[in-house]
């Protein structure tokens, strides 16, 4: 899965709260600093799509707010990202 975020560090919760363009919006609570945010992404998102945090890779934007990250074999979707259909 191919995953293209618009994050907001320093937020209140960590919660995914709908799109932003194409990009799916997701706001942490962790600072921006020294690569913080991005680890604390990758451990929300794991808890989201029920995988290790091994099985997602920041392929882009490792300094900016704008993100594309690959999750490998999610074994759930959260409610907020449509299911592809099945062949």
């Amino acid at each position: 899965l191919l995953l293209r975020v618009y994050l907001q560090p320093r937020a209140g919760k960590d919660e995914i709260t709908g799109w932003h363009g194409e990009a799916l919006k997701i706001r942490i609570t962790a600072a921006p600093v020294e690569g913080k945010a991005n680890a604390h992404l990758c451990r929300f998102l794991a808890r989201q799509f029920a995988v290790p945090v091994s099985r997602i890779e920041l392929l882009k934007g490792q300094t900016g707010r704008h993100k594309r990250l690959r999750i490998y074999a999610p074994r759930k979707l959260p409610a907020m990202i449509p299911a592809a259909p099945r062949c």
